[in-house]
């Protein structure tokens, strides 16, 4: 079809000129559709960066940047988070959806890609596709070169001038021995330390280039760092989660010494279930000392994972890769990338579970076995600022907690720009601090709590007061809803493999494909784990007119093989995608649901 044009509130990284598909007529356009909450569109631009280099003077790519939550479609936020994950392309912000809603996106990261004479010619969901498009740019060049449509040369994006603070956008924090605090410099690719004061440097740690190296050491937009009690202590004593290199570190304090404790650099594609291990990691993002290892908040594989320094050692511990949230054992428990954790001195691990806007925990080793509870928050959709009894009150993402003196949680309530409190012995939820920018992570310090203040490149100290109730406002996230028929629905997921790939049907069937609802109530029939693209759903007679189906796809396709053997040694690709669809129940609608995770023309 003809591309719709691009339409929003204002362009970014352009100089200040809008752009119309006119203007871009000649190149090869891609659309990423994202939203800077979301973890496999953060995956997404840096599989983008490669690319975008390969073939900067035919391919424009272009962010569509279509928020989740309200905070999201703040200005001044999409300002900031285009410059914290050095978004290098044009970006339009789209705060009413309305170029997400041309474009028929139904999921955060999708990928469009426009032929230079102006036609959608590739629709992607998810992550993974990077191989698919390079294949297809390809494609595309012999074609429109060979039939004079295609314009070579510079693009349109224009870089922004380059900030000037000591801090910029720092992630989380630790104090030191000696009093003085351990801070990841995440957009500056660094770890520094600073004096009791907060602002006073003694001494960075990696050369501030993005890269992966112990020596000279590099880092990645590094993101979670963990202190480890001196008996766990060997060749290092800071374990650092190394967020955009997929990998763990450790960190002498001695002499700063850096050393690579786990991952390659490479995310992992796969998915493994509790108790297994893989060389590979996705985006860790926060640690905590538990059940003497180490936790790793996989925010990217939405599971936490184990890491032992004695063995070097890393499992999954809790967790499906499934997007959502579960209660359960670890086995079972669904969640929605995790960034923040913390201990309890009785033992019991707290979970900031940011796309589901919650508080979760599990005890250490109950007798009936470890289950994940839920505090506060109630899924994927619904998010706000409330205080009060903890199943009425509302976050909106946070991304890091703390235990206080008297039992407390302290929850940094990141798109709230607030510090919030969960009390487990009245079940209620109360309010510290607001008026904060981006509230990243806390510790505490003495009678105070430092806050890393993400958005405005900073650490500060906030006394503990009591709390203070906040009767806010609830949210849904904003998408259009899906008409469809009561009764069966036919649910099928369109995958095609990129050209040189095809599904590898060895070992069974490659694909899994898990459905839910929201209320669980919509549905009668169809919900639960299984292999294939295809379901036929029941809604219940009596469900509700509206809700969202949760749906998750993986399918795992392998490279031909041009040796002509079985394949074995080929290399696969895992592509996974999760949906929140809105539907709503009208008689004579349609009865069939279909969902691209990849195609291709």
């Amino acid at each position: 079809m003809r591309a719709p044009e691009l339409r929003g509130r204002r362009w970014l990284n352009t100089g200040g000129t809008e752009l119309t598909l006119a203007d871009l007529r000649g190149k090869i356009v891609l659309l990423d559709f994202w939203t800077f909450c979301c973890i496999n569109c953060l995956h997404v631009l840096d599989e983008l960066r490669e690319l975008e280099e390969r073939y900067a003077d035919v391919l424009v790519t272009i962010g569509v940047h279509s928020p989740k939550f309200v905070h999201e479609a703040d200005p001044d936020a999409v300002a900031a988070a285009v410059e914290r994950y050095a978004v290098e392309h044009p970006v339009l912000d789209d705060p009413e959806l309305v170029t997400w809603d041309a474009y028929a996106a139904r999921a955060w990261p999708t990928l469009v890609v426009i032929d230079p004479t102006g036609y959608v010619v590739a629709h992607l969901a998810g992550e993974g596709h990077g191989h698919g498009l390079g294949v297809l740019v390809e494609e595309l060049v012999a074609e429109h070169e060979s039939a004079g449509t295609l314009r070579r040369g510079d693009g349109p994006y224009v870089a922004p001038p380059e900030p000037a603070t000591a801090l910029r956008f720092p992630g989380k924090a630790i104090a030191l021995p000696g009093g003085t605090f351990l801070v990841s410099d995440t957009a500056h690719h660094q770890l520094v330390e600073l004096e009791a004061d907060l602002v006073t440097e003694r001494r960075r740690i990696g050369t501030g280039e993005r890269g992966f190296s112990d020596s000279p050491a590099r880092f990645s937009e590094p993101q979670g760092l963990l202190l480890l009690p001196e008996q766990a202590r060997a060749e290092y004593d800071v374990v650092v989660a190394d967020t955009v290199n997929h990998a763990l570190r450790g960190v002498r304090l001695a002499d700063g010494t850096v050393t690579t404790l786990a991952g390659t650099g490479e995310q992992l594609r796969t998915r493994v279930e509790p108790g297994a291990g893989a060389a590979e990691l996705s985006s860790p993002w926060d640690l905590a000392w538990w059940e003497d290892r180490v936790v790793v908040a996989m925010a990217g594989s939405h599971q936490l994972w184990s890491f032992d320094p004695g063995s070097g050692v890393v499992a999954v511990l809790a967790g499906t890769t499934n997007e959502g949230l579960r209660d359960g054992a670890p086995a079972d428990a669904f969640f929605a990338q995790p960034s923040g954790l913390a201990t309890g001195p009785d033992g019991t691990l707290w979970v900031a579970d940011s796309e589901t806007s919650a508080l979760r925990s599990v005890q250490a080793a109950p007798a009936a076995g470890p289950q994940f509870t839920t505090a506060t928050g109630t899924g994927l959709f619904d998010f706000g600022f409330r205080d009060g009894p903890a199943e009425e009150a509302l976050l909106q993402h946070p991304l890091g907690v703390a235990v206080l003196p008297d039992g407390s949680v302290a929850i940094a309530d990141t798109y709230n720009g607030a510090v919030r409190r969960y009390d487990p012995a009245t079940r209620t939820v109360g309010t510290l601090a607001r008026d904060l920018r981006e509230p990243a992570d806390l510790l505490l310090d003495g009678d105070s709590l430092v806050v890393v203040e993400s958005a405005a490149h900073r650490l500060v100290r906030v006394p503990i007061p009591a709390s203070t109730r906040v009767d806010g406002r609830a949210h849904r996230v904003r998408r259009s809803r899906t008409d469809l028929a009561p009764g069966a629905l036919a649910l099928r997921i369109d995958f095609t493999p990129p050209t040189g790939q095809h599904l590898d049907t060895r070992f069974g069937d490659p694909t899994s494909l898990t459905v839910a609802a929201s209320p669980p109530e919509l549905l009668l029939d169809g919900a639960g784990t299984a292999p294939g693209l295809t379901r036929t759903l029941r809604f219940a007679p009596d469900a509700p007119a509206e809700g969202v189906l949760q749906v998750s796809v993986a399918a795992a396709a392998c490279d031909a093989n041009d040796e002509g053997d079985d394949g074995v040694f080929a290399a696969c690709h895992r592509y996974q995608q999760d949906w929140g669809i809105p539907v709503r129940l009208v008689e004579g609608a349609p009865e069939e649901l279909v969902l691209d995770l990849r195609a291709v023309r």
